[in-house]
């Protein structure tokens, strides 16, 4: 379990090539504990659908830990929205943002295992996601596959990335590209010592 201390580190200035900076924190507390409000069901509820502990929910709940993808993925199909509904921002858009992401403004999701997905569409958009990930070295999915609806492609932008697909190991380095059915069980990790940039686009964006 990832603990996410609440008091930020003093922030520095970006050296060139640094990932880029989200205007939130990365975290999706406040927008779970709404939703889960919003259709009145409980933490037991809820609990039960997904089998993650009422505790674990909790924390979540209150930015004490990060979730991992497949717990963010449980979560949000028993609160029937996609992982991309976190994304959302929390605050009216005026008119060039409904069409321009621009980089300081990229909405970020934070999981615990140490990937950090940073949306770059618009909300003009519906039937396509585009991420900006960054992978941590080591990090990784987890150790189990997980699959949704929908066709997915990426470019390694920097560093390596090791994917899954049906239980096969695929190694792709810097410039290669995929592409794959998101219904074939899938998952994926950085295997290298450096921190690895991968550009994601997946439609429509159940993920």
């Amino acid at each position: 379990m990832s603990v996410r201390k609440k008091t930020p580190a003093p922030r520095r200035a970006a050296p060139a090539g640094a990932p880029p900076e989200a205007s939130d924190t990365g975290l999706i507390g406040a927008k779970l504990r709404g939703l889960r409000q919003h259709q009145t069901r409980t933490l037991a509820e809820v609990s039960a659908i997904t089998g993650i502990s009422v505790g674990h929910l909790s924390q979540l709940e209150r930015d004490l830990v990060s979730p991992s993808i497949k717990t963010l993925h449980d979560i949000s199909r028993a609160l029937g929205v996609n992982i991309s509904w976190f994304f959302t921002p929390e605050v009216p858009l005026d008119h060039a943002s409904q069409y321009i992401v621009r980089r300081d403004a990229r909405r970020h999701i934070s999981f615990a295992e140490g990937i950090d997905d940073y949306q770059l569409n618009s909300l003009a958009v519906r039937q396509i996601g585009l991420l900006y990930s960054t992978f941590a070295p080591g990090s990784s999915s987890g150790e189990s596959p997980y699959a949704h609806e929908g066709e997915e492609a990426g470019l390694v932008v920097a560093g390596k990335l090791e994917l899954w697909i049906d239980g096969v190991s695929l190694h792709l380095d810097t410039g290669d590209s995929f592409s794959f059915p998101s219904n074939r069980p899938h998952r994926y990790r950085n295997p290298g010592r450096a921190k690895t940039v991968v550009v994601w686009a997946m439609t429509p964006p159940t993920y």
